[in-house]
């Protein structure tokens, strides 16, 4: 199956532009919404996504993602239907050394979308060990609740695999979907992707700039802008948990 490139599109530009203050203020825009519950699809809560990098303590709210997602949505991740129970042994076979997982929670702490970067030795796809001199790849997977589409938040979810990527020293980000995964197809090409289709499935590989102080400093600060947006939110739902019982308390 073949598969083609391009060019990380205004990624020099990008560095070349971008100082430590551009970074600051760009990942700390928006941040005081960040405890707010706001109502689905709200201007205000579409403006901010924060991608958050998961870990061990995250694998439960993994796995209550993926069961949310419903037959035809786990088609277009897994590239087939899979049971309940595959999808529990996927989740619990997840090696957080190995991968990264991003994930970007709503207001209420649910994972609304999921990244996975799936790291490789070069010579396991030999379809693109050509493409690079590196000795590895990467290949990101993508998953988004059906209530939460429209926002860009598999956008926002790819660029930071592509950061980080950039940061781990690695030139050659790949997708691989069903060619019916509009969507998908959709974010690989808004990144400059070419995608090739062949016999009902699509794929395609992106060619990373190296990563610069820059790169480096803008993933640090949305790491840690994303963790305190999660702890705003973790004791916003926890205020409002608190309120709720002070209020039924009363009316006892």
């Amino acid at each position: 199956m073949g598969l083609c490139g391009a060019q990380q599109p205004n990624g020099a530009a990008e560095d070349k532009v971008m100082n430590s203050t551009d970074v600051f203020t760009n990942a700390f825009a928006g941040l005081s919404m960040a405890g707010r519950h706001e109502a689905p699809g709200s201007a205000e809560q579409a403006s901010v996504i924060r991608v958050k990098e998961l870990d061990e303590r995250d694998r439960r709210r993994l796995l209550m993602h993926f069961l949310s997602l419903g037959e035809e949505d786990r088609t277009l991740r897994f590239g087939a239907p899979l049971s309940d129970e595959l999808v529990t042994r996927y989740v619990q076979r997840i090696d957080f050394h190995r991968d990264v997982i991003f994930g970007v929670f709503d207001s209420g702490l649910s994972l609304a979308g999921v990244g996975h970067l799936a790291f490789a030795p070069r010579d396991a796809l030999p379809a693109i060990a050509g493409a690079t001199t590196k000795s590895r790849l990467a290949e990101f997977g993508l998953s988004v609740l059906d209530t939460a589409r429209g926002r860009g938040i598999g956008s926002k979810l790819f660029e930071r695999a592509a950061m980080r990527c950039r940061n781990e020293d690695i030139d050659t980000l790949t997708m691989h979907c069903l060619a019916v995964n509009q969507a998908m197809i959709h974010i690989a090409r808004k990144a400059g992707m070419e995608v090739q289709r062949d016999y009902g499935e699509a794929d395609a590989y992106l060619k990373l700039l190296p990563a610069s102080p820059s790169s480096v400093l803008r993933e640090a600060v949305d790491e840690q802008v994303a963790v305190f947006d999660y702890v705003a939110k973790a004791n916003a739902r926890m205020a409002h948990r608190l309120l709720d019982g002070l209020s039924r308390m009363r009316r006892k």
